[in-house]
Protein backbone atom coordinates (compact mmCIF):
# COMPACT_ATOMS: atom_id res chain seq x y z
CA UNK A 1 0.00 0.00 0.00
CA UNK A 2 1.69 2.89 -1.10
CA UNK A 3 2.02 5.53 -3.94
CA UNK A 4 4.80 6.11 -6.28
CA UNK A 5 7.52 3.84 -4.70
CA UNK A 6 4.75 2.92 -2.66
CA UNK A 7 6.47 5.19 -0.43
CA UNK A 8 6.51 3.04 2.94
CA UNK A 9 6.24 6.28 4.80
CA UNK A 10 3.95 8.29 2.32
CA UNK A 11 1.11 6.89 4.03
CA UNK A 12 2.49 7.88 7.48
CA UNK A 13 3.39 11.37 6.41
CA UNK A 14 0.56 12.19 4.51
CA UNK A 15 -2.42 11.09 6.45
CA UNK A 16 -0.70 11.32 10.10
CA UNK A 17 -0.15 15.15 10.43
CA UNK A 18 -3.65 17.16 10.67
CA UNK A 19 -4.96 18.50 7.39
CA UNK A 20 -5.03 22.26 6.85
CA UNK A 21 -5.65 22.97 3.37
CA UNK A 22 -8.11 25.40 1.31
CA UNK A 23 -11.61 24.24 0.84
CA UNK A 24 -12.80 23.58 -2.35
CA UNK A 25 -14.57 27.34 -2.00
CA UNK A 26 -11.06 28.59 -0.85
CA UNK A 27 -11.84 28.80 2.70
CA UNK A 28 -9.65 27.51 4.88
CA UNK A 29 -10.37 24.64 6.70
CA UNK A 30 -9.16 25.47 9.84
CA UNK A 31 -12.85 27.34 10.11
CA UNK A 32 -13.98 23.63 10.81
CA UNK A 33 -15.66 23.49 14.45
CA UNK A 34 -15.51 20.69 16.83
CA UNK A 35 -15.76 17.50 14.53
CA UNK A 36 -17.48 18.53 11.16
CA UNK A 37 -19.02 21.35 9.37
CA UNK A 38 -23.26 20.85 9.52
CA UNK A 39 -23.33 22.22 6.03
CA UNK A 40 -20.89 19.74 4.82
CA UNK A 41 -22.73 16.70 6.09
CA UNK A 42 -26.60 18.02 5.81
CA UNK A 43 -25.92 19.02 2.09
CA UNK A 44 -23.73 16.64 0.62
CA UNK A 45 -21.99 17.13 -2.46
CA UNK A 46 -22.36 16.18 -5.82
CA UNK A 47 -19.48 13.62 -6.87
CA UNK A 48 -17.61 14.53 -10.06
CA UNK A 49 -18.16 10.85 -11.47
CA UNK A 50 -20.78 8.72 -12.92
CA UNK A 51 -21.46 5.13 -12.75
CA UNK A 52 -20.60 3.63 -15.68
CA UNK A 53 -20.15 -0.14 -14.54
CA UNK A 54 -22.96 -1.90 -12.47
CA UNK A 55 -23.66 -5.30 -14.15
CA UNK A 56 -21.52 -8.41 -13.88
CA UNK A 57 -18.51 -9.28 -15.40
CA UNK A 58 -18.38 -12.59 -16.64
CA UNK A 59 -16.20 -13.77 -20.19
CA UNK A 60 -15.12 -10.50 -20.61
CA UNK A 61 -18.43 -8.96 -20.90
CA UNK A 62 -20.91 -6.94 -18.63
CA UNK A 63 -23.77 -8.92 -18.22
CA UNK A 64 -27.27 -9.07 -15.77
CA UNK A 65 -27.17 -11.73 -13.30
CA UNK A 66 -29.04 -14.79 -14.13
CA UNK A 67 -31.93 -13.93 -11.61
CA UNK A 68 -32.25 -10.62 -13.14
CA UNK A 69 -31.92 -8.99 -9.25
CA UNK A 70 -30.06 -5.82 -8.54
CA UNK A 71 -29.57 -4.31 -5.37
CA UNK A 72 -28.84 -0.71 -4.11
CA UNK A 73 -25.76 0.75 -3.52
CA UNK A 74 -26.13 3.77 -0.83
CA UNK A 75 -24.17 6.67 -0.66
CA UNK A 76 -22.65 6.35 3.39
CA UNK A 77 -23.13 10.46 3.37
CA UNK A 78 -26.86 10.58 2.74
CA UNK A 79 -28.09 6.46 2.86
CA UNK A 80 -29.59 7.74 -0.45
CA UNK A 81 -28.96 5.24 -3.28
CA UNK A 82 -26.33 5.77 -5.76
CA UNK A 83 -27.05 2.98 -8.14
CA UNK A 84 -28.97 -0.38 -8.91
CA UNK A 85 -26.11 -3.26 -9.04
CA UNK A 86 -26.27 -6.69 -10.39
CA UNK A 87 -27.29 -8.94 -7.18
CA UNK A 88 -25.42 -12.27 -8.36
CA UNK A 89 -25.68 -15.60 -6.61
CA UNK A 90 -25.03 -19.17 -6.79
CA UNK A 91 -25.64 -19.75 -10.75
CA UNK A 92 -24.00 -16.22 -11.64
CA UNK A 93 -20.53 -17.93 -9.54
CA UNK A 94 -21.54 -20.85 -11.55
CA UNK A 95 -21.26 -18.96 -15.00
CA UNK A 96 -18.35 -16.95 -14.07
CA UNK A 97 -16.14 -20.37 -12.69
CA UNK A 98 -16.89 -21.96 -15.86
CA UNK A 99 -16.00 -18.98 -18.04
CA UNK A 100 -12.56 -18.58 -15.28
CA UNK A 101 -11.81 -22.58 -15.89
CA UNK A 102 -11.88 -22.44 -19.92
CA UNK A 103 -9.80 -19.65 -19.59
CA UNK A 104 -7.05 -21.16 -17.50
CA UNK A 105 -7.28 -24.91 -19.25
CA UNK A 106 -7.59 -23.39 -23.02
CA UNK A 107 -6.91 -19.39 -23.04
CA UNK A 108 -3.50 -17.83 -24.02
CA UNK A 109 -3.34 -16.55 -20.27
CA UNK A 110 -1.37 -19.50 -18.73
CA UNK A 111 0.58 -20.28 -22.42
CA UNK A 112 2.10 -16.60 -22.80
CA UNK A 113 4.73 -15.40 -21.57
CA UNK A 114 5.68 -14.38 -18.38
CA UNK A 115 7.03 -10.89 -19.79
CA UNK A 116 4.21 -10.79 -21.57
CA UNK A 117 1.73 -11.23 -18.65
CA UNK A 118 4.02 -8.32 -16.84
CA UNK A 119 3.29 -6.02 -19.74
CA UNK A 120 -0.37 -6.60 -19.25
CA UNK A 121 -0.30 -5.83 -15.52
CA UNK A 122 1.95 -2.39 -16.60
CA UNK A 123 -0.75 -1.20 -18.91
CA UNK A 124 -3.39 -1.51 -16.42
CA UNK A 125 -1.06 0.18 -13.90
CA UNK A 126 -0.62 3.31 -16.54
CA UNK A 127 -4.55 2.67 -16.89
CA UNK A 128 -5.01 3.65 -13.54
CA UNK A 129 -2.86 6.59 -13.29
CA UNK A 130 -4.87 7.90 -16.01
CA UNK A 131 -7.59 7.73 -14.56
CA UNK A 132 -6.75 8.12 -10.74
CA UNK A 133 -9.10 11.11 -9.99
CA UNK A 134 -11.95 9.17 -11.27
CA UNK A 135 -11.66 5.98 -9.82
CA UNK A 136 -10.53 7.95 -6.56
CA UNK A 137 -14.26 9.87 -6.65
CA UNK A 138 -16.41 6.58 -7.19
CA UNK A 139 -14.37 5.20 -4.14
CA UNK A 140 -15.22 8.03 -2.19
CA UNK A 141 -18.52 8.03 -3.12
CA UNK A 142 -19.30 4.62 -2.47
CA UNK A 143 -17.22 4.06 1.08
CA UNK A 144 -17.30 6.80 2.37
CA UNK A 145 -14.01 7.98 2.88
CA UNK A 146 -11.92 11.22 2.06
CA UNK A 147 -11.03 11.86 -1.74
CA UNK A 148 -8.00 13.28 -1.00
CA UNK A 149 -7.09 10.07 0.86
CA UNK A 150 -8.04 7.93 -1.98
CA UNK A 151 -6.77 10.29 -4.88
CA UNK A 152 -3.78 10.85 -3.41
CA UNK A 153 -2.56 7.48 -1.56
CA UNK A 154 -4.89 4.77 -2.21
CA UNK A 155 -5.03 4.81 -5.83
CA UNK A 156 -1.50 5.23 -6.53
CA UNK A 157 -1.09 2.49 -4.29
CA UNK A 158 -3.37 0.59 -6.72
CA UNK A 159 -0.96 1.40 -9.28
CA UNK A 160 2.02 0.66 -7.90
CA UNK A 161 1.10 -2.74 -6.60
CA UNK A 162 0.16 -4.18 -10.21
CA UNK A 163 3.75 -2.77 -10.72
CA UNK A 164 5.54 -4.77 -8.05
CA UNK A 165 3.35 -7.50 -9.11
CA UNK A 166 4.21 -7.05 -12.78
CA UNK A 167 7.64 -7.27 -11.93
CA UNK A 168 7.32 -10.59 -10.11
CA UNK A 169 5.87 -12.10 -12.98
CA UNK A 170 8.72 -13.37 -15.05
CA UNK A 171 10.92 -14.03 -12.09
CA UNK A 172 9.37 -17.24 -10.64
CA UNK A 173 11.43 -20.14 -10.96
CA UNK A 174 11.96 -23.47 -10.23
CA UNK A 175 14.60 -25.12 -9.13
CA UNK A 176 17.24 -27.97 -10.15
CA UNK A 177 18.16 -30.02 -7.29
CA UNK A 178 21.01 -32.78 -6.59
CA UNK A 179 19.47 -36.22 -5.75
CA UNK A 180 21.07 -39.38 -4.06
CA UNK A 181 21.09 -41.20 -7.36
CA UNK A 182 22.05 -40.75 -10.44
CA UNK A 183 18.35 -39.13 -11.31
CA UNK A 184 17.61 -35.33 -12.59
CA UNK A 185 15.34 -33.48 -10.23
CA UNK A 186 13.00 -30.01 -11.26
CA UNK A 187 11.11 -28.61 -9.15
CA UNK A 188 8.52 -26.58 -11.14
CA UNK A 189 6.38 -23.63 -9.48
CA UNK A 190 3.07 -23.40 -11.27
CA UNK A 191 -0.28 -21.43 -11.48
CA UNK A 192 -2.79 -23.07 -9.01
CA UNK A 193 -5.95 -22.83 -11.48
CA UNK A 194 -9.19 -20.87 -10.83
CA UNK A 195 -8.62 -18.61 -7.76
CA UNK A 196 -11.84 -17.52 -5.71
CA UNK A 197 -11.35 -14.63 -3.97
CA UNK A 198 -13.64 -12.49 -1.48
CA UNK A 199 -12.70 -8.53 -1.00
CA UNK A 200 -13.91 -6.02 2.11
CA UNK A 201 -15.62 -3.04 1.44
CA UNK A 202 -13.24 -1.04 3.72
CA UNK A 203 -10.44 -0.86 1.32
CA UNK A 204 -12.03 -2.29 -1.86
CA UNK A 205 -9.32 -1.39 -4.53
CA UNK A 206 -6.14 -1.91 -2.22
CA UNK A 207 -7.91 -5.49 -1.61
CA UNK A 208 -7.98 -6.32 -4.94
CA UNK A 209 -4.92 -5.14 -5.69
CA UNK A 210 -3.30 -6.99 -2.66
CA UNK A 211 -5.47 -10.46 -4.45
CA UNK A 212 -5.69 -9.54 -8.01
CA UNK A 213 -1.83 -8.90 -8.90
CA UNK A 214 0.02 -11.71 -7.33
CA UNK A 215 -2.73 -14.06 -8.47
CA UNK A 216 -2.68 -13.00 -11.93
CA UNK A 217 1.21 -12.52 -11.45
CA UNK A 218 1.57 -16.48 -11.23
CA UNK A 219 -0.93 -17.25 -14.32
CA UNK A 220 -4.26 -18.33 -12.76
CA UNK A 221 -7.60 -16.90 -13.66
CA UNK A 222 -9.59 -15.47 -11.07
CA UNK A 223 -13.48 -14.96 -9.89
CA UNK A 224 -13.58 -11.94 -7.42
CA UNK A 225 -16.38 -10.99 -5.86
CA UNK A 226 -16.97 -7.86 -4.42
CA UNK A 227 -18.48 -6.52 -0.65
CA UNK A 228 -22.17 -5.72 -1.30
CA UNK A 229 -21.28 -2.13 0.74
CA UNK A 230 -19.14 -1.24 -2.26
CA UNK A 231 -19.12 -2.80 -5.56
CA UNK A 232 -18.51 0.35 -8.11
CA UNK A 233 -15.01 0.56 -8.21
CA UNK A 234 -13.83 -2.93 -8.34
CA UNK A 235 -16.04 -2.94 -11.78
CA UNK A 236 -14.95 0.05 -12.93
CA UNK A 237 -10.93 -0.77 -12.91
CA UNK A 238 -11.92 -4.49 -13.98
CA UNK A 239 -12.85 -2.90 -17.27
CA UNK A 240 -9.39 -1.56 -17.56
CA UNK A 241 -8.10 -4.38 -17.79
CA UNK A 242 -9.77 -5.64 -20.46
CA UNK A 243 -8.45 -2.40 -22.52
CA UNK A 244 -4.78 -3.37 -21.03
CA UNK A 245 -5.26 -6.60 -22.91
CA UNK A 246 -6.30 -9.47 -20.45
CA UNK A 247 -8.06 -12.18 -22.37
CA UNK A 248 -11.53 -12.64 -21.66
CA UNK A 249 -12.37 -14.83 -18.58
CA UNK A 250 -9.27 -14.47 -16.64
CA UNK A 251 -10.77 -11.87 -14.45
CA UNK A 252 -14.95 -12.40 -13.47
CA UNK A 253 -16.04 -10.01 -11.12
CA UNK A 254 -19.29 -10.76 -9.02
CA UNK A 255 -21.36 -8.41 -7.13
CA UNK A 256 -23.70 -9.97 -4.45
CA UNK A 257 -24.14 -11.08 -0.92
CA UNK A 258 -21.96 -13.23 1.44
CA UNK A 259 -24.38 -16.18 2.11
CA UNK A 260 -25.39 -16.31 -1.45
CA UNK A 261 -22.70 -15.84 -3.97
CA UNK A 262 -19.81 -15.59 -1.40
CA UNK A 263 -20.97 -19.25 -0.06
CA UNK A 264 -21.17 -20.76 -3.67
CA UNK A 265 -17.72 -19.37 -4.84
CA UNK A 266 -15.98 -20.79 -1.31
CA UNK A 267 -18.15 -24.14 -1.64
CA UNK A 268 -17.49 -23.99 -5.51
CA UNK A 269 -16.01 -28.04 -6.35
CA UNK A 270 -13.90 -26.30 -9.16
CA UNK A 271 -12.39 -23.52 -7.16
CA UNK A 272 -8.73 -24.18 -6.67
CA UNK A 273 -8.03 -21.63 -4.19
CA UNK A 274 -9.75 -19.04 -1.88
CA UNK A 275 -8.32 -16.15 -0.41
CA UNK A 276 -10.72 -13.85 2.01
CA UNK A 277 -10.61 -10.54 3.81
CA UNK A 278 -12.98 -9.92 6.67
CA UNK A 279 -14.05 -10.86 9.90
CA UNK A 280 -13.14 -13.49 12.21
CA UNK A 281 -16.41 -14.67 12.19
CA UNK A 282 -16.96 -14.61 8.52
CA UNK A 283 -13.38 -16.11 8.04
CA UNK A 284 -14.87 -19.42 10.09
CA UNK A 285 -17.44 -19.83 7.79
CA UNK A 286 -15.62 -19.20 4.69
CA UNK A 287 -12.86 -21.59 5.83
CA UNK A 288 -15.68 -24.79 6.10
CA UNK A 289 -16.79 -24.17 3.36
CA UNK A 290 -13.94 -24.58 1.34
CA UNK A 291 -13.12 -27.69 3.33
CA UNK A 292 -16.56 -28.94 3.38
CA UNK A 293 -16.16 -28.96 -0.43
CA UNK A 294 -13.09 -29.95 -2.31
CA UNK A 295 -10.58 -28.77 0.37
CA UNK A 296 -9.40 -25.70 -1.23
CA UNK A 297 -6.05 -23.90 0.21
CA UNK A 298 -7.19 -20.66 1.84
CA UNK A 299 -6.03 -17.40 2.76
CA UNK A 300 -7.62 -15.21 5.57
CA UNK A 301 -6.48 -12.01 6.54
CA UNK A 302 -9.26 -11.11 9.18
CA UNK A 303 -10.19 -8.93 12.42
CA UNK A 304 -8.05 -7.40 14.89
CA UNK A 305 -7.45 -5.48 18.47
CA UNK A 306 -3.96 -4.56 18.05
CA UNK A 307 -2.06 -3.11 21.00
CA UNK A 308 -0.41 0.78 20.33
CA UNK A 309 2.10 0.99 23.00
CA UNK A 310 3.22 4.54 24.16
CA UNK A 311 6.33 4.19 26.85
CA UNK A 312 7.13 6.46 29.32
CA UNK A 313 10.00 8.33 27.11
CA UNK A 314 8.24 9.02 24.33
CA UNK A 315 7.58 12.82 22.88
CA UNK A 316 4.00 13.11 24.04
CA UNK A 317 2.77 15.12 21.20
CA UNK A 318 4.30 13.06 18.66
CA UNK A 319 2.50 9.68 20.27
CA UNK A 320 -0.72 11.66 20.42
CA UNK A 321 -0.66 12.10 16.59
CA UNK A 322 0.40 8.74 16.07
CA UNK A 323 -1.78 6.80 18.23
CA UNK A 324 -4.93 8.95 16.76
CA UNK A 325 -3.56 8.65 13.04
CA UNK A 326 -3.31 4.30 13.91
CA UNK A 327 -6.90 4.90 15.12
CA UNK A 328 -9.05 6.84 13.62
CA UNK A 329 -7.29 6.41 10.03
CA UNK A 330 -10.08 5.25 7.59
CA UNK A 331 -13.31 6.64 9.99
CA UNK A 332 -11.37 3.36 12.46
CA UNK A 333 -12.59 1.29 9.74
CA UNK A 334 -9.36 -0.71 9.48
CA UNK A 335 -8.47 -3.90 10.89
CA UNK A 336 -5.05 -3.02 11.87
CA UNK A 337 -6.19 -0.04 13.99
CA UNK A 338 -4.53 0.62 16.52
CA UNK A 339 -7.81 0.14 18.81
CA UNK A 340 -6.25 -0.52 22.47
CA UNK A 341 -4.16 2.50 23.14
CA UNK A 342 -1.50 1.67 26.08
CA UNK A 343 -0.23 4.44 27.79
CA UNK A 344 2.70 4.56 30.55
CA UNK A 345 1.24 5.51 33.77
CA UNK A 346 3.98 8.46 34.13
CA UNK A 347 2.71 9.79 31.04
CA UNK A 348 -0.95 8.74 31.41
CA UNK A 349 -2.85 12.02 32.51
CA UNK A 350 -0.66 14.34 29.82
CA UNK A 351 -1.43 11.64 26.88
CA UNK A 352 -4.97 11.70 27.57
CA UNK A 353 -5.41 15.66 27.97
CA UNK A 354 -3.81 16.26 24.18
CA UNK A 355 -5.58 13.52 22.83
CA UNK A 356 -8.70 14.79 24.07
CA UNK A 357 -7.47 18.09 22.08
CA UNK A 358 -6.30 16.38 19.08
CA UNK A 359 -9.56 14.40 18.46
CA UNK A 360 -11.82 17.53 19.12
CA UNK A 361 -10.08 19.40 16.38
CA UNK A 362 -10.41 16.33 13.99
CA UNK A 363 -12.27 17.37 10.75
CA UNK A 364 -15.04 15.56 10.45
CA UNK A 365 -17.44 16.01 6.90
CA UNK A 366 -18.18 15.63 3.60
CA UNK A 367 -15.42 13.28 2.09
CA UNK A 368 -14.90 15.44 -1.11
CA UNK A 369 -14.30 18.44 0.86
CA UNK A 370 -10.30 18.90 1.04
CA UNK A 371 -9.44 19.18 4.65
CA UNK A 372 -11.72 16.83 5.76
CA UNK A 373 -10.28 14.26 7.99
CA UNK A 374 -13.16 11.42 8.68
CA UNK A 375 -16.14 11.13 6.29
CA UNK A 376 -19.02 8.87 7.27
CA UNK A 377 -18.90 5.08 8.27
CA UNK A 378 -20.14 2.72 5.46
CA UNK A 379 -23.54 2.08 6.32
CA UNK A 380 -26.47 1.91 9.42
CA UNK A 381 -25.52 -1.11 10.30
CA UNK A 382 -21.82 -0.69 10.79
CA UNK A 383 -22.99 2.90 12.40
CA UNK A 384 -25.33 1.38 14.59
CA UNK A 385 -22.52 -1.52 15.75
CA UNK A 386 -20.20 1.41 16.38
CA UNK A 387 -22.66 3.79 18.41
CA UNK A 388 -23.73 0.02 20.43
CA UNK A 389 -20.28 -0.69 21.92
CA UNK A 390 -19.62 3.52 22.90
CA UNK A 391 -22.51 2.76 24.89
CA UNK A 392 -20.91 -0.12 26.14
CA UNK A 393 -18.33 1.55 27.43
CA UNK A 394 -20.12 3.95 29.33
CA UNK A 395 -21.76 0.70 30.98
CA UNK A 396 -19.06 -1.21 31.83
CA UNK A 397 -17.42 2.22 33.68
CA UNK A 398 -14.74 3.63 31.33
CA UNK A 399 -14.88 7.02 30.85
CA UNK A 400 -16.02 9.17 27.97
CA UNK A 401 -14.11 12.14 27.76
CA UNK A 402 -15.35 13.27 24.25
CA UNK A 403 -17.59 12.44 21.20
CA UNK A 404 -20.25 9.30 22.01
CA UNK A 405 -22.49 10.13 19.45
CA UNK A 406 -23.85 10.99 16.00
CA UNK A 407 -22.48 13.81 13.96
CA UNK A 408 -24.96 15.31 12.42
CA UNK A 409 -28.19 14.66 11.44
CA UNK A 410 -28.19 12.81 8.09
CA UNK A 411 -25.51 10.09 6.91
CA UNK A 412 -23.57 7.81 8.93
CA UNK A 413 -21.17 10.47 10.55
CA UNK A 414 -19.88 9.40 14.54
CA UNK A 415 -18.04 12.08 16.50
CA UNK A 416 -14.20 11.11 17.22
CA UNK A 417 -14.62 9.32 20.54
CA UNK A 418 -12.73 8.68 23.14
CA UNK A 419 -12.48 6.09 26.16
CA UNK A 420 -10.18 6.07 29.27
CA UNK A 421 -9.91 3.91 32.11
CA UNK A 422 -10.66 1.20 30.27
CA UNK A 423 -10.17 -2.39 32.08
CA UNK A 424 -8.93 -5.50 29.75
CA UNK A 425 -11.91 -7.12 30.07
CA UNK A 426 -14.22 -4.34 28.70
CA UNK A 427 -16.14 -5.10 25.61
CA UNK A 428 -14.41 -2.33 24.10
CA UNK A 429 -11.18 -3.64 25.19
CA UNK A 430 -12.06 -7.00 23.45
CA UNK A 431 -14.17 -6.72 20.27
CA UNK A 432 -13.40 -5.15 16.79
CA UNK A 433 -15.34 -2.32 17.02
CA UNK A 434 -13.87 -0.63 13.45
CA UNK A 435 -15.28 2.97 14.14
CA UNK A 436 -13.68 6.08 15.45
CA UNK A 437 -13.35 4.66 19.12
CA UNK A 438 -9.87 5.18 21.07
CA UNK A 439 -9.77 3.23 24.05
CA UNK A 440 -6.66 3.98 26.42
CA UNK A 441 -5.62 1.92 28.54
CA UNK A 442 -2.71 2.69 31.59
CA UNK A 443 0.05 0.02 32.45
CA UNK A 444 3.01 0.23 34.86
CA UNK A 445 5.92 -1.47 32.76
CA UNK A 446 7.04 -3.51 30.04
CA UNK A 447 6.05 -7.15 31.30
CA UNK A 448 2.72 -6.23 32.25
CA UNK A 449 2.45 -4.50 29.03
CA UNK A 450 3.77 -7.72 26.87
CA UNK A 451 1.40 -9.83 28.42
CA UNK A 452 -1.99 -7.82 27.89
CA UNK A 453 -0.91 -6.69 25.05
CA UNK A 454 -0.54 -10.69 23.81
CA UNK A 455 -4.37 -11.81 26.01
CA UNK A 456 -6.15 -11.49 23.02
CA UNK A 457 -7.69 -13.68 19.86
CA UNK A 458 -6.51 -11.24 17.70
CA UNK A 459 -2.93 -11.08 17.05
CA UNK A 460 -2.75 -8.97 13.60
CA UNK A 461 -0.47 -5.81 14.26
CA UNK A 462 0.47 -3.48 16.84
CA UNK A 463 2.43 -0.14 17.27
CA UNK A 464 5.56 0.73 20.01
CA UNK A 465 6.49 4.52 20.42
CA UNK A 466 9.89 4.85 22.22
CA UNK A 467 13.22 6.29 22.43
CA UNK A 468 15.16 3.54 23.82
CA UNK A 469 16.34 1.05 21.47
CA UNK A 470 16.51 -2.50 24.25
CA UNK A 471 12.92 -1.25 24.72
CA UNK A 472 11.60 -1.64 21.06
CA UNK A 473 13.77 -4.74 20.44
CA UNK A 474 12.19 -6.37 23.30
CA UNK A 475 8.69 -5.44 22.12
CA UNK A 476 9.31 -6.13 18.28
CA UNK A 477 10.15 -10.19 19.77
CA UNK A 478 7.26 -10.50 22.37
CA UNK A 479 4.64 -9.50 20.71
CA UNK A 480 2.54 -11.92 18.92
CA UNK A 481 1.42 -10.15 15.69
CA UNK A 482 2.18 -10.34 12.27
CA UNK A 483 3.09 -6.73 11.56
CA UNK A 484 5.18 -4.17 14.34
CA UNK A 485 5.62 -0.93 13.72
CA UNK A 486 8.19 0.87 15.77
CA UNK A 487 7.79 4.61 16.34
CA UNK A 488 5.08 4.66 12.98
CA UNK A 489 1.74 2.86 12.24
CA UNK A 490 0.34 1.66 9.08
CA UNK A 491 3.29 1.82 7.26
CA UNK A 492 2.57 -0.24 3.95
CA UNK A 493 5.32 -1.12 0.88
CA UNK A 494 4.39 -3.98 -1.73
CA UNK A 495 7.35 -5.34 -0.55
CA UNK A 496 5.87 -5.84 3.22
CA UNK A 497 4.42 -9.42 3.98
CA UNK A 498 0.82 -8.79 5.63
CA UNK A 499 -1.26 -11.18 7.94
CA UNK A 500 -1.70 -12.06 11.08
CA UNK A 501 -1.09 -14.71 13.94
CA UNK A 502 -3.70 -16.41 16.10
CA UNK A 503 -7.14 -15.64 14.57
CA UNK A 504 -6.16 -13.17 12.76
CA UNK A 505 -5.76 -15.11 9.58
CA UNK A 506 -3.24 -17.40 8.23
CA UNK A 507 -1.45 -16.94 5.09
CA UNK A 508 0.40 -13.41 4.04
CA UNK A 509 -0.35 -11.02 1.41
CA UNK A 510 1.77 -8.73 -0.06
CA UNK A 511 5.47 -9.07 -0.74
CA UNK A 512 7.34 -12.48 -1.85
CA UNK A 513 5.29 -14.56 0.72
CA UNK A 514 1.85 -13.29 -1.04
CA UNK A 515 3.14 -15.44 -4.81
CA UNK A 516 2.99 -18.87 -2.59
CA UNK A 517 -0.70 -18.82 -2.33
CA UNK A 518 -1.40 -18.64 -5.95
CA UNK A 519 1.29 -21.36 -7.07
CA UNK A 520 1.33 -25.02 -6.96
CA UNK A 521 4.81 -27.13 -6.37
CA UNK A 522 5.99 -29.89 -8.79
CA UNK A 523 8.59 -32.38 -8.53
CA UNK A 524 9.95 -33.92 -11.70
CA UNK A 525 12.34 -36.55 -11.18
CA UNK A 526 13.59 -38.65 -14.82
CA UNK A 527 16.75 -41.08 -14.68
CA UNK A 528 20.12 -40.55 -15.72
CA UNK A 529 22.12 -42.72 -17.75
CA UNK A 530 26.23 -42.78 -17.13
CA UNK A 531 25.80 -39.08 -16.09
CA UNK A 532 29.43 -37.42 -16.02
CA UNK A 533 28.51 -35.69 -13.28
CA UNK A 534 26.00 -35.64 -9.85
Amino acid sequence: MAGRRIASSALFRSLAAPLFRKGIDGSASGVFRRFSIAAAIEEPISPPVQVKYSQLLINGKFVDSASGKTFPTLDPRSGEVIAQVAEGDAEDVNRAVTAARKAFDEGPWPRMTAYERSRILNRFADLIEKHNDEIAALETWDNGKPFEQAAQIEIPMLARLMRYYAGWADKIHGLVVPADGPHHVQVLHEPIGVAGQIIPWNFPLLMYAWKVGPALACGNTIVLKTAEQTPLSALYVSKLFLEAGLPEGVLNVISGFGPTAGAALASHMDVDKLAFTGSTTTGKIVLELAARSNLKPVTLELGGKSPMIIMDDADIDQAVELAHFALFFNQGQCCCAGSRTFVHERVYDEFIEKAKARAIKRVVGDPFIKGVEQGPQIDEEQFSKILHYIKSGVEDGATLVTGGTRAGTKGYYIQPTIFTDVQDGMKIAQEEIFGPVQSILKFKDLNEVIQRSNKTRYGLAAGVFTNNLHTANTLMRALRVGSVWINCFDVFDAAIPFGGYKMSGQGREKGIDSLKNYLQIKAVVTPLNNPAWL
